[in-house]
Order: structure tokens, then sequence, then C-alpha cells
């Protein structure tokens, strides 16, 4: 694959050199080639089995130079050119090279017209404040892993399937439930005219378990838990995996019965799965470096590079080398990056201190170069993204002492309450400046913690809210145990593997508001009777 997207790079490149009126200074061929098995099964029964194979291609066309090229973004509009063409499964030259041939021939005829139409514009339009080049010069390299064995999910996994997704038959409010297993392979081949060639890749293998229901008052609700793993072999056992099923059944079932919550303002613990999610949303993609340059955007820490941003006990690094965190794989590790960039640990805060932010090969103002965070799935366009956010903190406290603080928070606030974020399923923020600088993180498991003794209380219907500035600067103290949570991040460039290593964080004041429920009522008719066993 790497030599016939080579000699075919090396015929276009020549070839548009010499015919062009405007003639390219950079051409890249990528391609991702994906082998997976799915295997779906709800309370005991197979719902669905898949198994694909596919080869995606990508192709960048840069016309004009590095300071100002096809890519020059314009009062945030961003550019697509690519399209994700699907290529033979088989490695023979002439069907793959005709459609490299078509792909490159389409895009830099795009890519011609619209630097065509931003000469113009840069005349007509005032020039925006960074004039940063539009593409950085980078180190070629070239690294070739060799081929590594898939793993299929034969019949024992369809039986291991069925035998997880029984266990909620006994929960009798579940509406919908589903045990997936998800086996997977990817590789990556890129070639670029710099003379980088890179083959490289990772499998991925996950248990998604999933569980939905609803209220008496037609509130949706919804529970769920996942492992994940680069192989399948370092998934947990069956006993644990059946264990989880039993949390997911239990915490939803408890969730339909307990009360709605009120709008409330109030200390809480965020657990560290959840802590993670809160510091991608509303820390992880206002660092993103294609977002400093972008004027519709709100730039939140674009001006603070060397001055504080976080509590001077905290710092954040993005590490794709890190491979796994408390014994449990990390989504966001890479090798190399989707520009062909070596992948690095980067600290972005020390000490509370911002230092730099993620790059791809789109220089900002201070920073000409990539970190190896140019990202994207097939199809889009790369940007700068998230990879393995880390927290790491100075001021650490068990987790019994950090509810000792947050009891004591509670009382020297005079609230009747605090909380304790247990579960959340993701979230999403708005950096934009015609938007409001906000974030919302959706929790699924959420407790009142009670400052006279009383149990924990579950509630629902709870939606984390609020700014980002103002969240970070109420961030007291975390505990000394981090925890993961890996997922996928959705963006300008598609979604993205990510993982969040955290340890739970006390803050003095966070903001809940009421989730929104539907008209619905719960079905009319009783369940049917659980009849019979698995065969």
């Amino acid at each position: 694959m790497l030599d016939i997207l080579s000699r075919e790079l090396e015929r276009n490149f020549a070839g548009l050199k010499k015919k062009a009126d405007i003639p390219p200074y950079f051409v890249a061929y990528s391609v991702v080639e994906s082998k997976s098995d799915v295997i779906s099964a709800t309370l005991g029964a197979l719902q669905t089995r898949n198994r694909s194979h596919r080869r995606l291609l990508d192709v960048t066309v840069r016309v004009g130079d590095p300071k100002l090229d096809n890519y020059h973004s314009v009062r945030g509009e961003s550019p697509q050119f690519t399209s994700a063409s699907v290529l033979p499964l088989e490695d023979l030259p002439d069907p793959i090279r005709r459609k490299l041939w078509l792909d490159t021939d389409r895009t830099f005829r795009l890519a011609s017209q619209r630097l065509v139409n931003l000469r113009t514009s840069t005349q007509m339009n005032v020039a925006g404040e960074d004039q940063s080049d539009d593409f950085s010069r980078e180190e070629a390299v070239v690294h070739v892993d060799p081929p590594q064995p898939v793993s299929t999910a034969g019949d024992e996994w369809v039986g291991r399937a069925r035998k997880w997704s029984a266990g909620m038959r006994k929960y009798s409010g579940v509406l919908a439930s589903s045990v997936t297993v998800l086996l997977q392979r990817e590789t990556k081949y890129l070639v670029n005219t710099e003379g980088t060639r890179l083959q490289h890749g990772r499998g991925f293998a996950r248990i998604m378990i999933s569980a939905q229901g609803k209220a008496a008052d037609g509130m949706d609700l919804a529970s769920s838990e996942s492992f994940e793993a680069e192989e399948a072999s370092r998934l947990p056992k069956d006993a644990e995996v059946a264990a989880a099923v039993n949390r997911v059944g239990a915490e939803l079932q408890a969730l339909l019965d307990a009360p709605l919550v009120e709008p409330f303002v109030g200390p809480a613990i965020l657990s560290g799965r959840a802590a993670g999610v809160f510091f991608h949303e509303i820390f992880g993609h206002r660092i993103e470096g294609h977002r400093q340059k972008d004027e519709t955007d709100g730039q939140t820490f674009t001006k603070s590079v060397n001055a504080p941003v976080l509590p001077e006990f905290l710092s954040i690094v993005f590490d794709p080398t890190r491979r796994s965190s408390t014994g449990v794989d990390l989504n966001g590790s890479y090798s190399y990056d989707d520009e062909g960039v070596k992948a690095r640990p980067v600290t972005l805060v020390e000490k509370g201190i911002l230092k730099t932010f993620l790059m791809s090969r789109s220089p900002i103002k201070g920073f000409s170069t990539s970190n190896g965070h140019g990202r994207r799935q097939p199809g889009r366009e790369v940007v700068s993204r998230q990879s393995n956010l880390i927290v790491e903190s100075s001021r650490e406290v068990s987790n019994a002492r950090l509810r000792e603080l947050l009891i004591n928070e509670i009382r020297r606030q005079k609230k009747p309450y605090g909380l304790y974020f247990k579960h959340v399923t993701g979230g999403f923020t708005m950096t934009g400046r015609r938007g409001i600088q906000a974030f919302k993180v959706v929790p699924l498991v959420v407790y009142r913690v009670y400052p006279d003794g009383r149990p924990d209380e579950l509630v629902r219907g709870v939606d984390i809210v609020g700014t980002p500035l103002a969240s970070f600067s109420r961030i007291i103290a975390t505990s000394d145990q981090p925890e993961v949570f890996n997922g996928y991040c959705g963006a300008e460039s598609g979604n993205v593997p990510v993982a969040a290593v955290s340890p739970a964080i006390l803050v003095s004041e966070i903001e809940i508001q009421k989730k929104e429920k539907g008209n619905d009522r719960p079905p009319l008719l009783p369940a049917p009777l659980v009849v019979g066993g698995l065969q």
C-alpha cells in the first residue's frame, strides 16, 4: 500500500507542478483501513452481528505557499476539500492508482479555486489579528509497523454477550437494554511530498452496557457502563462484566423512583471520571490551537500564556504516548498524529500557569510548529484536537477526607445539602463569540449529600451548567486516586478517540439545572413475565 501511494503521489505531484497555473507545494495521501466485528445482544438474545472491512482515502492538496494557501481560514470558515473515498481492499495498483488520480484532480481544482477567491478577499477585507502562516514545516518521518493480527468476534463472544445481556431481565423498569461487543483494528497509511512514509495503527476492544427507562412523569432516563482496551485479551473477565450489568440495571431501576432535582447552586464532589469530562469540555476544547486564530471563537485563553488559568495546585498534560493509567488502557493513544507528526507529551498547564496550546500544523501567533495533535476522522480536514488529558494535583487528600471537606463546605455555606456526581455520560461546550461562553455536562448518577449524617439520596433530572472561568476558580482540592474516562469527542474534524485521567475534585460551587422531560407516559401495559431460561 505504501509503495502504491508513494508512486502515484510522485507522478501526480510532478505533473501538477509542471502543468498547473497555480501549482501545489504540498500533497499528502492518507488511508485508514479498519476491520471490525460488532455483536449486540439484548435480554439474552442476539440482536445484531456485523463484520466490516474498509479502506478510506483522504487527499490533501495545498496550493500557494505556507504563508497563504487554500486552507487559510476567514472569519471561522472551515474549508473542506477531502471526502473519504472508498478504496479497494486488495493491494492491486491499477484500481487504487486510478482512485488516487481522480481524487487528486478533484481536490486540486477545489483548492485552486479557493486560493483565487482568498487572494481577492484578502484585498477587500480587514486583516486578521493573527497573521501566522497557514502551514508549518515539519521533519519528514519514515516508520512502518509490521502488520498485526486482527481479533475476531467468534461464536464464544456471541454466547458471552447473550449471557451478560440476560442479566437485565430482572429489572422491570428497563424498557430497552443492550450489551455490545466491538473488536477493531485500525491501520493508517500516510505519504506526503516532504518524504513522510508511515504505516502504524492500534487495536481497540470495547464492551458497552446500556439501559433506558421512563419515569412516571415522562422523563427519559438512562444508565451505562463500558470497558475499553487496546486488545480483546485485556478486557475484564466475565464476572466483572456481569457485575457491571447488574449495576447498570439497578441504577436505572433506582433512578425511576428517585426524586426530581430542583435548580441548585452549592458545593459538590465530582468523581474522577466525572471530573475528567469536566476538564475535557470546559478546558480542553478552549486550548485547541486553531481556536486561538479564529476570531469568531471566544478565545478564552488566547492572551493567557504564562498567566494563571487554573488553581496553582493543578497541572494538565496531554500525552498520546501514554497507553494506560491505573491499569486501564487509554483511548486517546497514538504513535503519530494524522499529519504524520510524532506523538509526544505536552504540558499545557504547569502549577496553574498556561504554557502552550494543542497544535496541529496550522501555526498561531507565538507557536509556529505542531506538537503532534493534528487529528481527524476520515472525510474531515485536520485541526488540533485533544488526546489523553491527564490532570495532576499537588493538593491531594483521601476520598474520605475529600468527603469531610465537602461536609464542612456545606455547613460553612449553610446549604441544606451538597452533591456527589458519580457517573457522567458526556457533555458539550460552546466556544463561539456569538453564543454564550458556557458548557453543559450530562450526569447519569447523582446523589445529594446531607451534612447531618443522613444517607446519600439518589436524585434524577440533573444537568451541570456554567461558564468556564468561574468554574475553574472554585476547585478547592482533589482526591489522591485518579480514574479514567474513555470516549469519543466530536468537533470540527469529526469523532476522534480520547481519554481523560483525573482525581475526584471538590468544588465550592456548582450549578445544576433541570433536565428536559418528555410528555409520553411509561407503557400502559405491564411488562411480560420472564419465563424460561437461556438456551
